[in-house]
């Protein structure tokens, strides 16, 4: 269901989990869109080994960049006034990750949703969580 209204969120409800592209060559498209590539810790499994990293990693702004995505697939007319993450563990390209969110506030007078989210790898390993606060319009009878 997309969300247009605060009224239309429920507490505790979990917005639909998406599985976004982590592989290898979406990864190096992005370090190098942002400045990141040449180390080859984002674009090469062996030269991110050699650094001591378990293979190539997701840059950490790319899996802010899936929460952001997953939001506003969900409610298209929210607006993100925060989100905060703490990167408990690398996001490994070329393995499969779910990206989640629940609601964990609703403040229907303001508008504000507050939303845990998290990434996760396929043991269910806890990669990234962290919050969101997005502002989405009053109902139209207010």
């Amino acid at each position: 269901m997309t969300i247009q209204y605060v009224s239309d969120v429920e507490f505790g409800s979990e917005l639909p989990a998406t599985q976004p592209d982590t592989s290898l060559k979406a990864s190096s498209a992005f370090a190098k869109a942002v400045g990141y590539a040449g180390s080859g810790r984002f674009e090469d499994h062996e030269k991110a080994r050699e650094q001591g990293l378990p293979g190539a990693l997701v840059p950490g702004i790319m899996g802010m960049g899936f929460f952001t995505s997953m939001i506003h697939k969900w409610a298209p007319s929210a607006r993100i006034k925060h989100i905060d993450t703490v990167f408990r563990a690398p996001v490994l390209a070329d393995h499969k990750h779910t990206v989640q969110a629940v609601v964990t506030d609703i403040d229907e007078d303001s508008g504000d949703i507050v939303l845990d989210l998290t990434i996760k790898n396929d043991q269910e390993e806890t990669r990234v969580f962290g919050t969101a606060t997005v502002e989405l319009p009053l109902d139209s009878t207010r």
